[in-house]
Parts: structure tokens; C-alpha cells; sequence
């Protein structure tokens, strides 16, 4: 039986060399932008710039606030939206994301967690994706109840039709628009408005993963590796209080409400405001003071 399992754990660290061949021509390919930004209309540039922004959003504020948290309620129109932006981002469907974020936070810094920042950056960043899932992150995971992202007949559809609506989001139409509206060349909205944008989007996201890990102070809870991280922030629209988030991660603002750069934040507040969203959950300031004094390093 050891052996068994010893062999198990073994297959499920094995590296999967297609993600690291596509990996590596897509960066390949992302640093070959760059040398097209001087040429390229600046129209192509803000587009490339917008199509990351609504990139993120169907990461921050759809597959991790709403889906993996259920921090806040959606209307159908809006969870359309975020559907699709999420299709845009190319980071796994809904329901595959917010399974792993689950387990990620269920089982935070151990072998169930998919990324595990104990083993560097480097596997918590990227490295991850280069090998087969340990078998803890498979056992433990088929401990939790994900029935609820299934019931949401728009997880279901975009799981369904994932592979498509794909193409269409995050490739099709950031290379079209630039082409068709204003005269940009494929090549060059191609590069600049899908593969460049696509790639910093993926380094911003997994930046969560392993500097928000590793870099920043932790005053709500100094006992957990993750941290409050201003760069990571800037980068992910809001998702760098880390420490933050993994103490209270019930809250829909996945930060303290104040002065405080979270443009997901901005975002679902201003959809409350439209009426598209409800049931938003915050941490009451008492239980934040609380948690601080008892757990914090000191540092806020």
C-alpha cells in the first residue's frame, strides 16, 4: 500500500510538458509584442489595456468574489457579463477555478493546495501548472461541496460551451475590434490585444499565488504566510491584502472599506448601485479591531 501511494504521489507530480511548451511560446510570444507597442495605434493600446481590465474582472469580481466566495449576490445579466469576461481571461472555467480556489483556501500551505507557496515561487507562481496535481489536492478536494457553482445555469453553460466562448473572448474578438474599427493590422492587434495582454494578465493573477505569499506584512493574522502586498494590489485591481483576505475571506471587498485602491471593489459597489448586485458581506470593524489585536503583527 505505501508503495502504492508513494507511486501515486510520484504520477501526480509529473511534468506535464505540453503546459510548459505552450507556456514558453506564449511568453516568447508576449516578449515579441513588445517590440510591436511603437507601431501600434494607440487606440490598439488602450483597447489592449480595457481587454485587461475586463480580463481581471472575470477573475477578481466573477470566479473569485462571486463563484469561489459567494461574497456577494449577482443578477443574471451581471453574471452573464462575468461569464465572459472570464472566458476572456483563459485561466480554467468557473467551476474548475473556484473548485481549486476552495481547496486552496480550505487547505491553504500544504499539499492539497494547489499552489503551494511553501515550495517556492516559482511552483507557487507558475510551477504549478508544469506538473500533474498532487494527490492530496485530488483527495481532499473530493471532500468539499461544490454543488452550488453546478446549480447557477451560467457556470453550467460557460463549462459546457468553455472551449469556444474561449476562442471568441479571449482571442477572436480583442484581435478583431482594433482591425475592424480602426484600421490595425491582425498581426499587431493579435499580439497587443490577445497574447501580450493575455500573458501579463495570467503573471498578475498567479503574482496572488506567490508574492502576496511570500512579500508584505501581515496585521490581521501573523500566524498564515499570506500577506498584504501593495504591488500585487496595483496589479490585480484589488486582490493584494492577502493577509486580509485569507482572515476574512467572507468579505466581498476582500480588504478593509477605506482609502484603499480595489477597483474590484469600485466595480461591484457600482453595480450595487445599478441594482445588479446584492447581499454584499462585510466584516464588521469590531471583529477586524479584534483579530488584529490578537493576531496581527503590529503593523496597522
Amino acid at each position: 500500500m505505501e508503495a502504492a501511494a508513494a507511486t501515486d504521489a510520484a504520477a501526480g507530480q509529473a511534468i506535464v510538458w505540453r503546459n510548459v511548451v505552450l507556456m514558453g511560446l506564449l511568453h516568447v510570444g508576449a516578449v515579441y509584442a513588445l517590440s510591436l507597442v511603437p507601431q501600434a495605434h494607440i487606440l490598439t493600446l488602450l483597447w489592449a489595456y480595457f481587454c485587461f481590465l475586463m480580463t481581471a474582472l472575470g477573475v477578481t469580481a466573477g470566479a473569485h468574489r462571486l463563484w469561489s466566495h459567494r461574497s456577494y449576490k449577482a443578477k443574471l445579466p451581471l453574471r452573464i457579463f462575468l461569464a465572459a469576461a472570464n472566458s476572456m481571461a483563459f485561466q480554467n472555467d468557473i467551476y474548475e477555478w473556484s473548485r481549486d480556489h476552495r481547496v486552496h483556501h480550505k487547505y491553504s500551505e500544504t499539499d492539497a493546495d494547489p499552489h503551494n507557496a511553501r515550495r517556492g515561487f516559482f511552483f507557487s507562481h507558475i510551477g504549478w501548472l508544469f506538473v500533474r496535481k498532487h494527490h492530496d489536492v485530488i483527495e481532499k478536494g473530493r471532500k468539499l461541496d461544490f454543488t452550488d457553482l453546478l446549480d447557477d445555469p451560467v457556470v453550467r453553460f460557460q463549462r459546457k460551451y468553455y472551449k469556444s466562448s474561449v476562442v471568441l473572448m479571449c482571442f477572436v474578438i480583442p484581435t478583431v475590434v482594433p482591425w475592424y474599427l480602426w484600421g490595425e493590422s491582425l498581426w499587431n492587434a493579435y499580439f497587443l490585444a490577445s497574447i501580450l495582454r493575455y500573458t501579463i494578465s495570467l503573471n498578475v493573477t498567479w503574482l496572488v499565488n506567490s508574492a502576496a505569499h511570500m512579500y508584505g506584512n501581515r496585521p490581521y493574522d501573523k500566524n498564515i504566510n499570506p500577506r498584504q502586498n501593495t504591488l500585487v494590489t496595483l496589479g490585480a485591481i484589488g486582490e493584494g491584502f492577502h493577509n486580509y483576505h485569507h482572515t476574512f475571506p467572507f468579505d466581498y471587498s476582500a480588504s478593509e472599506l477605506g482609502l484603499k485602491f480595489n477597483p474590484t471593489t469600485w466595480f461591484i459597489d457600482f453595480m450595487f448601485w445599478l441594482g445588479l448586485v446584492t447581499d454584499r458581506k462585510q466584516a464588521p470593524k469590531e471583529m477586524i479591531q479584534a483579530r488584529k489585536e490578537r493576531t496581527g503583527d503590529g503593523s496597522a
